[in-house]
Order: C-alpha cells, then structure tokens, then sequence
C-alpha cells in the first residue's frame, strides 16, 4: 500500500511540478518579450519607458512601463511569485519521493562513489545549498557589474560543477541534480531578489519616498538569468529519462553544449523581441551543439565476450535477463518498493523478451544505465552478450 501511494504522490506532484513550470516560464519569456519591444515615443507621460501594443483574443493592449516606479500605485497589483515558488516546491518534493527514498537505487552509483543513502542525501542537499550561495555571491561580487561576464564565468562554473556531481552521483542524478541546483537559483531570484526588490518600491512609494534605481536594475538582471537558464533547465530535468544523455560518463560535456544550445535559442528570441534581424546565426549555433551532443552520445562498440559461436544465444539473453532484469520488469516484482514494472517494461515473457530487443540493447549494452547503479552485477561478458544477440533480433 506505502509504493501505491508513493507512485500516486508521485505522478500528482508531477502534474504539478510541469503546469507550475509552464505558468513561470511562460510569465518569464512573456516578460521579458514585453520589456524588449517597448517603444518609447514622443507623447508619453514623463517617467514612462516605452510602451507595447499588443493583440490577442480579440482585444487590444497597451502596456507602459515605467523608468522606476509610477507615481501612485492602483488598488490592485498583481504580483507574479506563486508560479516559480510552487515550481521549485514540487520539484524537491518530486526528489523527496523519487531520489531520496531510492537513494541506494538511483542517488548512488558505488562505480562511481560508494555512499551510504544518508551521505548521498547529505550531500544532495548541500549542492543546492552551496551552489545558490555560490551564484548569489558571484552576482553581488564586481564581476556582476557585467553581464556578459558574469554569463561566461557562470557557465563555466556550471560546466565544473556537472563534472563535479559526475564524479559523486550516478549519471542520471547528476543530470538531475544539475537541473535541480539551476532551478534552485532560478527561483531563489524571484524569492531573495526580485520579489523583496518589487515590495521595497512599493513600500517607498507608501511612504512617499523616490524608490532607488538599484533595485529595479538588480531585479532585470535576475529576470534575465532566469530568462536563459530557462531551456537548459527543462532539458536537464527531463533528459534524466533518457540514458544516451546522463549514461555517456561525460556529464560536464552535455552540460556545456546544451548551454550552449539553450543559450543561443534565447538569444535569438530576445534580439527578435529587441527589434534585430541579424541573429540567425544562434540557429546554426544551437544546431551544431546539438549535433555535437548527438555525436556524442553514440552507442559504444560492446566489449567482447567468451559465449562459444554456435551458442543459443536467445536462451543466453534470457537467463541473463531472468537474473539480473526480471526482479523490476516483470508481471509481480518483487524488488522492494516497486509494484508496477518500470514503464510497464516486461521480461518473463519470451515474446515480449524478443520485442524489446532495441529498449535491451540501449540500456544495458550502448549506454549501461540499466540495471541502475548496475545493483544485480551486470558483468561486461553479459552486456557484450546481450548486444550480440539483440543485434540479431534487431536485424530480423
């Protein structure tokens, strides 16, 4: 009944944590879009930046935006906090269920570091920690008065600190944690930053007093961390499901070509929003990262194996697949905590055996990340074995 309820827990904090997502990103990215297509003209009142119409809906907007602050404020205002809040809320109580309470399982990889489930969890959350303490030191040090700057020693940090969980957690948590420790950043800039820097306008403008400049530049520059950390973030928290990114052993690799990815499609959006026509080079930037990632994240040559020539290779794939496979993938599992075969994945049938040949072939040979952390023992003979004859099946 507890793995029921968890895997319930689990797919409605899902639910959650995607449609929070969307409504941040999607204020985000409307946001900023707005802010670069002001106009300013002639007729405006004075302390008013540019303004934007828009259409959508059958309606027609108009949008102002004042240098600092307007000179009285309206009864209602409407505060956009909730979405990133409840995002970053979900997130970590998706991690709570999913890589906390399977540390040993999917947190820790003994190839890589041999952790208790307590240390690793430790140590999780001090990534978080640490890494926000990091950035936000960065962002208020003199470096931060650049932009440009401060984006190109955060990427490399970024880079570095993919490495560094690389070398504690299994791949897929590193990817993951990697995804965690920017969304953490991301909206500990709406909460530590942008937020208290909106009520402190506010709060001077109650009391009669010019709000400081300062504090509408510093929230910018947040908004436009956010802004571009935005793709990388989405790609990292879902390309743990996918082995040929997090299973490659090269981590700060993927992590440095989908910045660079992610950063050049924002680019382009934000120089179009601006009014430019000449950034379609970030296309062919993005492009290349990708394919560079692609490249890659081709599936490895397998090692080769002592099964004799004419060998039943089928009865061999099934024997190995019965040992160290069907505990998880199978009708009743009975690995503890699992009720339900992972993605419905089953071996103890032959002829569902045969039509996962290719699913077989990419997780246990090409990229190894099954079984996870290898905790039935997955020898190399075995997965050169399981490549050889998957290519059979495969070739049928």
């Amino acid at each position: 009944m507890d793995s029921v309820l968890l895997e319930w827990s689990s797919l409605i904090l899902r639910w959650l944590h995607v449609i929070a997502a969307m409504a941040w990103i999607g204020t985000s990215f409307y946001f900023i879009a707005l802010d670069a297509g002001l106009q300013r003209r002639p007729a405006l009142p004075e302390g008013v930046a540019g303004e934007a119409w828009q259409v959508h809906g059958g309606g027609f907007y108009r949008m102002w935006k004042y240098t600092v602050a307007p000179p009285e404020l309206p009864e209602k205002l409407t505060w956009f906090m909730w979405e990133a809040y409840t995002t970053w809320i979900s997130g970590f109580l998706l991690m709570l269920a999913y890589y906390y309470w399977n540390a040993e399982l999917l947190l820790v990889d003994p190839a890589v570091l041999d952790l208790s489930a307590a240390v690793a969890i430790g140590t999780s959350i001090a990534v978080l920690v640490v890494g926000y303490l990091s950035y936000e030191t960065l962002c208020r040090s003199p470096l931060g008065r650049s932009d440009l700057r401060l984006a190109a020693v955060g990427s490399l940090l970024i880079v570095l600190v993919a490495w560094l969980l690389s070398q504690i957690f299994s791949g897929r948590a590193a990817v993951f944690h990697l995804g965690a420790l920017l969304g953490t950043i991301m909206a500990a800039n709406v909460g530590h930053v942008i937020i208290p820097n909106q009520r402190k306008v506010v709060a001077a403008l109650i009391a009669g007093r010019d709000p400081d400049p300062v504090l509408g530049r510093q929230a910018k520059q947040r908004s436009l961390h956010n802004n571009y950390l935005t793709l990388p973030v989405v790609f990292f928290m879902i390309a743990n499901h996918y082995p040929l990114v997090f299973a490659t052993g090269r981590v700060w690799l993927v992590a440095a070509l989908v910045l660079l990815a992610g950063f050049s499609v924002r680019h382009f959006f934000n120089a179009r929003h601006r009014g430019e026509r000449g950034s379609w080079w970030s296309w062919a930037t993005a492009a290349l990262a990708m394919a560079a990632l692609a490249w890659l994240t081709l599936p490895q040559a397998a090692a080769r194996n002592d099964a004799p020539a004419d060998a039943d290779l089928s009865a061999l794939a099934r024997e190995i697949v019965e040992t160290r496979c069907s505990m998880c993938h199978s009708a009743e599992p009975v690995w503890e905590g699992i009720v339900v075969p992972p993605r419905g994945v089953r071996f103890d049938d032959p002829r569902l055996l045969r039509l996962q040949a290719q699913r077989i072939a990419l997780q246990a040979v090409w990229t190894r990340a099954m079984p996870p952390a290898n905790v039935t023992g997955m020898t190399e003979q075995e997965r050169a074995l399981l490549g050889r004859w998957a290519a059979g099946e495969i070739g049928r």
